[in-house]
């Protein structure tokens, strides 16, 4: 279902993470917002595509998804490090906004390098479904191809097209289920060092949105 209660077969979805509940894990270790789990109504084992966003709180092993290639990207926070069978490291990720991918069934555990961290993930039933994650730091135009999200980390971003022009802040996008008019996503106004006060794990201090692209594959 959509993170904002549309209805299936709108062009267009907007969230605000802000207001997406959050979800606790079983174990007691994070939660999850879901901004998007298609196609509507999906469960974990069912779901063609998926977006969330995850707070890890406490160190224990990633839930196993067979059949699912994931995408995970840090958004905020010390960052973690993630461990394969017998302990060794696949993988510290620690830098702001900078995607890796994995095999979904791969058994991770996950260590907290400091406190809690935030992190932005992308899932894809294998063989039916492809797509990446990208940063955009400068205008761009999305939705023309194919399925997707788009969702604000750093500065305003204004989008234009299709519907009146809407302006976003961190924490809000939109995404749509199929290729649609396209969308310009804009920057208003670079950002200085010192009004972005950026967070030490941060690349710069540039505008910052990330961009979930994603089709089915073609059989």
């Amino acid at each position: 279902m959509s993170a904002d209660g549309a209805a299936p077969g709108a062009a267009v979805h907007w969230f605000d993470l802000r207001t997406v509940p959050a979800t606790p894990w079983k174990n007691g270790g994070g939660s999850t917002r879901e901004l998007v789990c298609w196609p509507p109504g999906a469960g974990t084992d069912a779901f063609g595509w998926r977006v969330s966003v995850a707070r890890i709180a406490a160190a224990g092993p990633f839930s196993a998804f067979t059949g699912v290639d994931r995408q995970i990207m840090l958004l905020d926070g010390d960052g973690v490090t993630l461990h394969g069978e017998d302990a060794v490291l696949c993988h510290t990720l620690q830098q702001r906004w900078q995607p890796w991918g994995f095999a979904g069934e791969q058994p991770l555990d996950c260590r907290l390098i400091g406190g809690p961290s935030t992190d932005f993930n992308l899932m894809l039933r294998r063989g039916q479904w492809q797509g990446h994650m990208q940063m955009l730091h400068d205008t761009g135009t999305v939705g023309a191809t194919g399925a997707g999200l788009c969702m604000v980390l750093q500065g305003q971003w204004a989008v234009l097209g299709g519907d009146a022009a809407r302006v976003l802040q961190p924490g809000q996008g939109l995404w749509w289920p199929e290729a649609m008019g396209a969308r310009v996503l804009q920057p208003l106004q670079p950002l200085s060092p010192e009004a972005a006060n950026p967070h030490p794990f941060a690349p710069d201090a540039r505008p910052a949105l990330v961009w979930v692209d994603v089709a089915p594959v073609n059989m």
